[in-house]
């Protein structure tokens, strides 16, 4: 029997590997509407994926207790940051963790995007999310366009364009911060 430091110990090693791998951004085929989500954020307002109708939605599927989960949230920001004024928005869903527990851990990494708590899993069952963080990139009429099994760096310059390519202002320009991030892997 392993002794629980060295369970541990492999825990954290394997966490750490899947960082460092990162996730892919995927074409998801075939295209199909997203499914309904309608959840509410930390301050209790209801949130739903049609309200963002004619806008790009990242719709991000995590969890505290995940190490890739919050390894790949300051990218987020930060593209968020990169996208501001843009018609582009950000839904983090948390699977089943209390809203004291999410409220800290958003604190924590100075998370602006919303924090939508699916307190029973039922969302995250209806997306058939089995890995975290799975994230889903939504096109302004509400189709699933590509998805991400694992970590990925999000303001990366190859996603940022993709999810340009999706923006009903495409064509409207890059940020300076995109075009300077090095290339990221995407597969269509």
């Amino acid at each position: 029997m392993k002794s629980p430091a060295r369970v541990i110990f492999s825990l954290c090693l394997l966490a750490f590997a899947s960082i460092a791998a990162g996730g892919e951004l995927l074409r998801y085929e075939p295209e199909s509407t997203a499914p309904d989500l309608a959840l509410p954020d930390l301050s209790g307002q209801l949130q739903r994926l049609n309200d963002y109708r004619g806008q790009v939605v990242l719709v991000n599927f995590w969890a505290t207790w995940c190490p890739p989960c919050l390894a790949e949230m300051p990218s987020m920001q930060r593209l968020m940051e990169a996208m501001a004024g843009r018609p582009f928005q950000i839904l983090a869903v948390n699977t089943e963790e209390t809203k004291s527990k999410v409220w800290k851990f958003k604190k924590l990494l100075n998370i602006a995007f919303p924090a939508l708590l699916d307190s029973s899993g039922d969302v995250t069952r209806a997306w058939e999310v089995d890995l975290f963080p799975t994230s889903y990139v939504i096109d302004a009429a509400g189709r699933i366009q590509y998805v991400s099994y694992g970590a990925l760096e999000w303001d990366d310059a190859a996603v940022v364009t993709v999810i340009e390519t999706l923006m009903p202002d495409h064509g409207a320009g890059t940020t300076a911060d995109a075009q300077r991030a090095p290339p990221s892997r995407l597969s269509n």
